[in-house]
């Protein structure tokens, strides 16, 4: 009788800890912005000056995955050592831009995800161009070579298997973000109807444009809208000015996600402690669940 009361008690503390157990996901979508640029050599958009913000910004929505983009060395270094807990996937990789500085450098969509949380069981990378598999290649008069990144990952504790991808459509060209957006839902069809994906980026596109609409057409859901109806906030891209003044219809920052992926929170995260912004974008954030 003793013994079975020891072990009625041992289950009756052990539950709470499995039922605390994480069974949704949130994902992040960040574009950070390029560091080093002339035009933000002022105070409050330097990196030096917001760069803790930007982690502290990331970090205070507990993100179990986080999409970033425009990531260049710096920037990575200071996020690998900043982001305990996480691994990222997507830096390393070909250097075949013609332009070495600035906005001309490539950027790369790094994935961060939580290493307790997920086990990683496939990786990839294709450039946005028609020959997707050639490093640094571009088409379309795509003002620069573009990429996406893709990570099959499987939850440690339901046993989930998903996948993420990365991108960031071009910024000049609108034949560039069709065609781009056309490649994404190509290379996702492979994958059966029924098997979760979630796609997050900066797709330099508003949500009536022909390249979101072409995405939302493939079957792909936009989370902020799962939440908020069709209703637009107004803008993600602000510039470091937060102009709500700006016309409606140009949020370009979005997470979709097709098959069975439900949204239950979804959050533009507006935040600039002490007067600065993370980044000149707004983050997203979602929080999902998977399955039916």
């Amino acid at each position: 009788m003793k013994r079975f009361f020891l072990a009625a008690l041992l289950l009756t503390a052990v539950l709470p800890v499995f039922a605390a157990k994480k069974t949704t996901h949130t994902v992040m979508t960040a574009n950070i912005r390029v560091t080093g640029l002339e035009a933000d050599d002022q105070p409050g958009l330097r990196w030096d000056d917001r760069k803790a913000i930007c982690r502290d910004v990331i970090l205070s929505r507990k993100p179990d995955i986080i999409c970033m983009q425009e990531v260049i060395y710096d920037s990575y270094e200071y996020f690998k050592k900043e982001l305990k807990g996480y691994t990222g996937f997507g830096f390393e990789g070909p250097e075949m831009d013609p332009y070495t500085e600035g906005y001309h450098f490539i950027a790369k969509n790094v994935i961060f995800y939580k290493t307790s949380r997920y086990e990683m069981l496939g990786a990839g990378v294709y450039w946005m161009s028609e020959d997707p598999l050639v490093g640094g290649s571009l088409s379309w008069e795509s003002a620069r070579a573009r990429h996406t990144n893709w990570l099959r990952l499987r939850d440690k504790v339901t046993g989930e298997v998903f996948r993420i991808l990365n991108t960031h459509l071009d910024h000049i060209s609108e034949d560039a973000r069709q065609a781009q957006a056309k490649l994404i839902i190509h290379e996702a069809s492979q994958y059966a109807e029924d098997f979760p994906q979630i796609l997050c980026g900066d797709f330099n596109s508003g949500i009536k444009s022909v390249a979101i609409h072409s995405i939302k057409a493939a079957g792909w859901k936009e989370m902020w809208e799962g939440i908020n109806g069709e209703v637009e906030y107004g803008f993600t891209a602000h510039g470091f000015k937060a102009d709500t003044k700006k016309k409606p219809g140009r949020r370009i920052d979005f997470i979709f996600a097709h098959g069975p992926v439900t949204p239950l929170s979804a959050e533009i995260v507006t935040d600039h402690p002490k007067g600065i912004y993370p980044s000149d974008h707004y983050f997203l954030v979602s929080e999902v669940r998977i399955g039916e």
